[in-house]
């Protein structure tokens, strides 16, 4: 075919144009994301999806063009479960890979590691995990939810369809503590009675002497907040004593580590959760995102987790921070996701608070039916209301700490 002199001047000049920004992207190299998640050690069955998450987010991203013009690349780094480990590679990441953002912990311990390391290496950091609440660090972004977005919503619905006296077994470090902390609150309000609360460390296994105190207190309700491989035993015993169905359990913690999964419909049918994602919402966003996932990891994989869910907008809403900024400089990318960014996610609407660069976000109430989450109920557009109690970064914008909030 024979070209006019101005196609080919047009051809030639998308050839330059093209060649051009491909020297441009080769010449500043890609945009480098750490991730730093358990694979092993005991909490992998929390890390191992919001690591698969992240992966399908960056290729995701890179199918688009990038960033910027620039190739997105994901570095992982396997903790262990270990927190000396956590702070190993949280230095070694900020020094060497120097990423434009690490996303990073699960817990609120390895969080509390990875954190001051992060400013002191002047990284933007992203939590995508649920937490106890309460961090107030301009340095940081929390996408995961708190106890007043969730919490709150299923201690009502435990006391409306159970009665209010409750019994409360929870890990034994700062979020299962501070998470038993906001659950008497919230019972307290409606009212109700808190008859007993246990703490167990990550590496328990027997609770038979837990479950024989449950049997004998008969409250209405008990509320897990048990965490890792090691407190699933929990689940099997309830089970194996014939409670299951007998006292209901609400949890926000159950199914985060994909227990829903792991566990037989017999041991885990009818447990409540509240989250800010189930695989299971009727939207079209969701149904897309769910039919994609599975074309990237296969059609057999087990859940996509609310933590997957978490790190997956945490990423989208960090990416969308730097096309607003038009960089990926750090302070620039904070002040874009200041200027309340928000996107729509499988999950619902999703918007960065400004104030406690926490997130405003719909949550679901859940039953645990043959290894899925059957919404119940939906609370759209739930706001960061406990952090905001103790945190205002436009005010304060050099606060650096973990508040305890005071009931």
């Amino acid at each position: 075919m024979k070209l006019t002199r101005r196609q080919a001047l047009g051809a030639f000049g998308a050839a330059t144009a093209m060649s051009f920004a491909s020297r441009l992207s080769a010449q500043e190299g890609p945009i480098t994301v750490s991730a730093l998640y358990d694979q092993s050690g005991g909490l992998e069955s929390y890390g191992q999806p919001i690591v698969d998450a992240l992966r399908f987010a960056v290729d995701e991203q890179n199918a688009k063009g990038g960033l910027l013009g620039r190739e997105v690349k994901l570095n992982v780094y396997d903790p262990q479960t270990n927190m000396q480990l956590y702070a190993q590679f949280a230095r070694q990441a900020a020094l060497s890979d120097k990423p434009a953002v690490v996303f990073a912990g699960i817990t609120s311990a390895s969080r509390e590691v990875v954190r001051p390391i992060m400013r002191q290496f002047n990284t933007l950091y992203f939590y995508a995990n649920q937490y106890e609440g309460g961090v107030c660090d301009r340095n940081m972004f929390a996408t995961g939810v708190t106890p007043g977005q969730t919490v709150e919503k299923l201690v009502n619905y435990s006391a409306q369809q159970h009665g209010g006296k409750v019994y409360i077994v929870a890990a034994d470090y700062n979020y299962g503590q501070i998470i038993a902390d906001w659950v008497k609150k919230y019972t307290a309000d409606n009212g109700g009675e808190v008859l007993g609360t246990e703490f167990f460390p990550m590496d328990v296994t027997d609770f038979k002497t837990s479950i024989s105190k449950i049997q004998a207190a008969k409250p209405d309700y008990v509320w897990s907040a048990l965490v890792g491989g090691a407190h699933i035993s929990f689940y099997r015993q309830w089970k194996a004593a014939g409670m299951l169905g007998k006292i209901p359990m609400s949890s926000t913690t159950f199914a985060g580590g994909n227990e829903h999964v792991i566990l037989t419909p017999e041991e885990s049918n009818g447990i409540m959760v509240c989250q800010n994602y189930l695989q299971e919402l009727d939207n079209p966003l969701n149904k897309q995102f769910v039919t994609d996932f599975h074309a990237r990891f296969g059609a057999n994989y087990p859940y996509i987790t609310e933590l997957g869910m978490g790190a997956y907008q945490g990423f989208r809403l960090w990416a969308a921070g730097v096309e607003a900024a038009g960089s990926v400089d750090r302070m620039a990318v904070i002040e874009a996701l200041e200027s309340g960014i928000s996107l729509d996610a499988p999950s619902g609407r999703v918007t960065i608070d400004p104030k406690t660069h926490h997130t405003t976000m719909d949550v679901h109430i859940a039953r645990v039916e043959n290894g899925g989450l059957i919404p119940v109920e939906t609370f759209e557009q739930q706001p960061p209301a406990d952090t905001a109690m103790v945190c205002d970064l436009i005010a304060n914008p050099d606060d650096n700490q973990q508040y305890v909030i005071d009931f």
